[in-house]
């Protein structure tokens, strides 16, 4: 963890911020919790937690900078709910997800399987994709399964 936090804080200071103790409280909180896909005001429950002193707007300051550096990738899975998603070092681009518009459970996709459309993109339009995010909303199989049951119960 400490090697992801001094790369972080080289982006931090090359952009010219410093890794304040509030940024890094933050950042650990980000970083224990890497598979949630964390809101700020669950960033800030888990920082209050370790840190009483921060307030909430820090934090939403904090989330702010970093998904402005491109340290974190700033989503929104329909809901209304901006969420906050580290940004891995061996990623070329942010990784996929399946969200179930049942019970709201996200999966990720890491592998990125865009490569093909992205030389097409260049070839054909002379378009050079830095970036994409790909999000599919449907049915997750534990309530298909569920579904299933209740179908065979009926």
């Amino acid at each position: 963890m400490q090697a992801r936090i001094d790369k972080i804080k080289q982006q931090l200071q090359s952009q010219g911020y410093k890794l304040t103790p509030q940024r890094e409280a933050t950042v650990r909180i980000l970083l224990e919790n890497e598979e949630d896909h964390l809101s700020a005001e669950d960033v800030f429950m888990l920082v209050k937690e370790i840190a009483p002193e921060i307030g909430l707007a820090t934090v939403y300051r904090t989330l702010e900078l970093l998904s402005e550096l491109h340290v974190v990738e700033k989503i929104n899975f329909g809901d209304g709910v901006a969420r906050y998603d580290l940004r891995t070092d061996t990623a070329k681009h942010h990784h996929h997800h399946l969200i179930c518009i049942q019970c709201g459970r996200m999966d990720e996709i890491r592998e990125d399987w865009l490569g093909a459309l992205e030389e097409r993109l260049d070839r054909e339009f002379n378009f050079t994709v830095t970036d994409h995010r790909l999000d599919f909303h449907g049915i997750c199989s534990r309530c298909n399964e569920k579904n299933s049951e209740n179908n065979k119960n009926s």
